[in-house]
């Protein structure tokens, strides 16, 4: 038995079981060879040779990052915190890997930073109010900012705005004045609307003096149907005047006269 070929063969077979590599579908490899960038493989098996090539997994999925709490003051010289979430995915495997030493830690600190930048140019009504335009910004400055590191960054969102107790307590008493103005609003807008409607009836009442009698008995009507108790209503002599006058009109001449006297 030759053993010096049963221990070239070992040898190879060691040597093609350690440069076979097998990549995800959502993995690539940059191969580096002596050092130098060789080539972006996979996903699948691919061959590394030893100790000439060395090769660094990037995973292409989408990463999300939560941005720990930022103390920020805002434009007004509020103290605040802020936290956020950053979602971001590789699409350059080669320069994510060349052109920044650790890109997961680079994205975190430029998030970090450029959200104290961001937020410390806004009034705290803005920061409350307008996140949409917020989020929007973040994404364009953090895109922009790692686009030379083969980076996407899809999306950013604001989590948590976290106030002092005594500015809460402000905000608190000034959504409780602003509803208490719109209901005095809403009140004053309802008796102006009533006014008007109230003015409307009199002028079509002072047109037809009937309406005013027919009113006057529907009042009665209703008040003598809800109470049982007596009723003191004041009769308006335009209603009672028809009888008055047609009595007059039938009684004799003479009696009239002999009234008159």
């Amino acid at each position: 038995m030759n053993w010096s070929l049963i221990i070239a063969a070992i040898i190879i077979l060691l040597f093609f079981a350690s440069a076979i590599r097998v990549l995800n579908e959502y993995e690539r490899g940059v191969i580096f060879r002596l050092g130098r960038f060789l080539s972006t493989k996979g996903p699948g098996l691919i061959i590394v040779l030893p100790v000439i090539d060395r090769m660094t997994r990037v995973g292409l999925r989408l990463v999300t990052m939560d941005v720990p709490p930022q103390d920020i003051v805002t434009k007004d010289n509020v103290s605040v915190k802020v936290n956020a979430v950053v979602y971001f995915r590789v699409l350059n495997p080669e320069r994510a890997i060349i052109e920044v030493e650790d890109f997961l830690y680079a994205t975190g600190q430029l998030s970090q930073t450029t959200l104290r930048s961001v937020l410390g140019q806004m009034d705290l009504d803005d920061l409350l109010s307008e996140r949409e335009k917020i989020n929007s910004q973040l994404q364009e400055l953090l895109d922009h900012a790692t686009d030379p590191w083969g980076i996407k960054v899809t999306n950013v969102e604001l989590k948590h705005v976290d106030l002092p107790h005594e500015m809460q307590r402000a905000i608190a008493r000034q959504a409780e004045a602003e509803r208490e103005r719109r209901a005095k609003v809403i009140h004053a807008e309802g008796e102006y609307q009533a006014s008007e409607r109230l003015a409307q009836a009199a002028t079509t009442i002072a047109t037809a003096p009937g309406a005013l009698q027919l009113r006057f008995l529907q009042t009665l009507s209703e008040v003598a149907t809800e109470n049982n108790s007596t009723i003191v209503f004041p009769l308006p002599l335009d209603l009672i005047r028809p009888f008055i006058e047609a009595r007059v009109d039938d009684a004799p001449k003479g009696e009239i006269e002999g009234g008159d006297a």
